[in-house]
């Protein structure tokens, strides 16, 4: 009889294709919040390998996604640096064809992609309204082109001071931006070998625990299953942390 009741359960289920069909348009999706899955990975991982596994994982997981996210940044910070350089050849071409300046720099924002994009804006706005350009890029915050406006507002106070030219004071700003990103690049490329070292280094905890395992060892069950286990567990995965997020420390570049 169970099994009877159980087979027709199963036929008469709703699926979860018509569950989602009779939704409202915008709401056929079923979105988990993102606490919900972290505290059901935490609840699994304290009873795989009790609180020294979470403190492990924790740790772990912080220095990942912290390293993830300045890999982010830098990349960025490089992108909107060559596209800042791209836009002020731009605007030198148009300065030596002999555009206005506010012209200039708004025709080459419309070829730009953001963030360089808001700085020639800013200062197409600023040359046309006969605003002080200077003191409007060094209050613009960009923190991705924090360096690379500073030193367009400096180009630019030397030529209104000093009556240079100013596709010329720009040019060699350009120049200063293409080999600040060449030499980034450069140096990048070199750290991928002191990066992969690290890398496999960082795993070597892990392959060690492993062989234990295979050879009859056990370490698995003393991390797990004793105290001294698990402040080793916790201990080692802040010394791996540590390694991992120096490593990159040292070896991040940016432009």
């Amino acid at each position: 009889m169970s099994l009877l009741l159980t087979a027709a359960a199963l036929l008469v289920w709703p699926h979860v294709r018509s569950i989602r069909r009779l939704r409202p348009q915008g709401k056929r999706e079923i979105v988990v919040p993102p606490y919900i899955w972290l505290a059901a990975v935490a609840t699994a991982t304290y009873l795989a390998a009790g609180v020294g596994g979470l403190v492990a994982a924790a740790v772990l997981a912080i220095t990942t996604r912290r390293i993830r996210k300045q890999r982010k940044k830098d990349k960025a910070q490089r992108e909107a640096a060559e596209a800042l350089s791209s836009g002020l050849g731009g605007v030198i071409d148009e300065l030596r064809a002999g555009a206005h300046p506010a012209h200039a720099a708004e025709g080459a924002a419309e070829d730009t992609p953001a963030p360089a994009k808001e700085v020639l804006r800013a200062v197409a706005v600023a040359s046309r309204l006969g605003g002080d350009v200077e003191r409007t890029l060094r209050e613009l915050e960009q923190p991705l082109l924090g360096t690379a406006v500073e030193q367009l507002a400096r180009a630019w106070r030397v030529s209104a001071r000093h009556g240079v030219a100013l596709a010329d004071v720009l040019d060699a700003t350009r120049r200063d931006l293409d080999q600040r990103a060449a030499f980034a690049r450069q140096v990048h490329a070199r750290m991928a070998g002191p990066r992969a070292s690290a890398a496999v280094l960082a795993v070597l905890p892990v392959v060690g625990v492993l062989l234990g395992e295979l050879s009859g060892a056990g370490p698995v069950h003393v991390l797990t299953a004793t105290v001294a286990g698990q402040v080793l567990l916790a201990t080692g995965a802040v010394f791996v942390a540590a390694g991992v997020w120096w490593t990159q420390r040292i070896t991040e570049v940016r432009p």
